[in-house]
């Protein structure tokens, strides 16, 4: 048996890791490395993310496979710090005395917030697929904590369809982060960055008696089912397809319409520079309005000893394809606004991916494609395994669930 796997994401070697003993795998991925949203660049020293990482203590499925492939003296867990720029000023909110000085909300605000965040992991996220997150915080905590909180975080990410987000995505968001003590959030990282995972993996997969192939800046252009019920990838024909693209992109290059699912792109800055501006926080939302929406002090989170210098994000959402000189807007608005010298930047790199990840707004549940459609099985971002959130641990559940179905269907 043959299979074809379209994107070299964590989704697709997730599913090739479960296929290699059970198939021949071609693995089509249109970057020149593979890891999709997960892959990773050279930086002074080692190896950065192109797009920020972590994982989270309740990522079972992701933990039990990095246990698997050895690397498990490799995760660390670290505290992650939050803070709020606000009119030019960086606001902590990371410890309780944090939030108490925090002065854009009312005590009577902050205790609201507070027994949200408490109570959010038992709440059932899908239970509020059909209600917006503005009108579900309004009621909750009242029209000063969305407008002066949630609105501008929402806004950032979301853009024009912030409006439309789903109270399940927010509660979600705020559930999977309730992993926190009073210096901040619990959150995991790998020693040598998330590059290590994604070379472990292409590793086992390519080790296996069967024949895999990691195809890298070969994106697939033509997809045909073909007359004994299975696709022609192309040119070549394939027992079964597992599809990690966005719903749009498959229907684009010729494969089944599976439903409407809202995509958003992502722009990311990385910054190599001389100090840290971010005052020792690693996670910085903007409520100013910026090119951006976060500052992400990567090294006041990982030891900036391993790189050599402070490494920085800037993190910008899209639902259009961006100014052409995006790179340089947010470099140039980022030294403004935080008093960096251009002497100061070691080196800057931006990634963009116009499909990074799926706009959950309300009544999405309903939009999740199914399990399988003829030979070709959705696996990615989008399936139900990251819903109401997406995460590392949803597209690995993901490339396994896919993965199960077709050793099921062919056996």
């Amino acid at each position: 048996m043959n299979i074809c796997i379209i994107g070299g994401g964590l989704s697709g070697l997730s599913a090739a890791y479960m296929l290699k003993n059970f198939a021949d795998i071609d693995i089509f991925e249109k970057n020149t490395v593979p890891g999709g949203c997960l892959s990773s660049s050279k930086a002074a020293n080692g190896y950065i993310e192109d797009f920020y990482h972590h994982c989270f203590s309740g990522d079972e499925n992701l933990l039990s496979l990095i246990n698997k492939l050895g690397l498990k003296d490799d995760l660390e867990w670290l505290k992650g710090s939050t803070g709020y720029l606000i009119d030019g000023k960086i606001n902590p909110l990371t410890t309780p005395f944090d939030i108490l000085k925090y002065r854009h909300l009312s005590l009577t605000d902050k205790f609201r917030l507070g027994m949200l965040t408490l109570k959010a992991g038992k709440i059932n996220a899908e239970e509020l697929d059909s209600i917006t997150a503005g009108d579900y915080i309004e009621e909750k905590c009242g029209k000063s904590v969305y407008s002066g909180f949630f609105e501008p975080l929402l806004k950032s990410k979301f853009g024009s369809m912030s409006g439309k987000v789903s109270a399940a995505w927010l509660i979600s968001r705020i559930a999977i982060r309730s992993d926190r003590g009073v210096e901040g959030e619990r959150l995991g990282y790998l020693k040598g960055g998330y590059v290590t995972l994604i070379n472990s993996l292409t590793e086992e997969i390519q080790s296996s008696e069967r024949s895999c192939s990691i195809c890298t800046g070969l994106p697939v252009t033509s997809l045909e089912e073909n007359s004994s019920g299975g696709w022609t990838v192309n040119g070549k024909d394939y027992d079964a397809v597992i599809s990690t693209v966005s719903p749009a992109e498959l229907r684009r290059i010729g494969g089944p319409d599976i439903g409407d699912v809202p995509y958003q792109g992502a722009a990311c800055v990385t910054i190599g520079m001389a100090r840290d501006v971010l005052e020792g926080i690693y996670w910085v939302n903007v409520r100013d309005e910026a090119p951006y929406g976060a500052v992400i002090g990567h090294t006041n989170f990982v030891d900036k000893e391993r790189y050599g210098e402070h490494i920085v994000y800037l993190a910008s959402y899209f639902s259009e394809m961006p100014d052409p000189d995006i790179k340089n807007i947010m470099v140039k608005d980022f030294c403004s606004r935080f008093g960096v010298k251009d002497s100061e930047i070691n080196w800057s790199i931006i990634k963009t991916e116009p499909y990074a990840g799926p706009v959950y707004v309300t009544g999405y549940r309903s939009m999740i494609p199914g399990n399988s459609y003829g030979s070709l099985y959705p696996a990615g971002m989008f399936s139900e395994t990251n819903y109401p959130e997406r995460s590392m641990e949803g597209s690995v559940m993901a490339g396994y669930d896919a993965a199960e179905r077709i050793m099921r269907d062919f056996s």
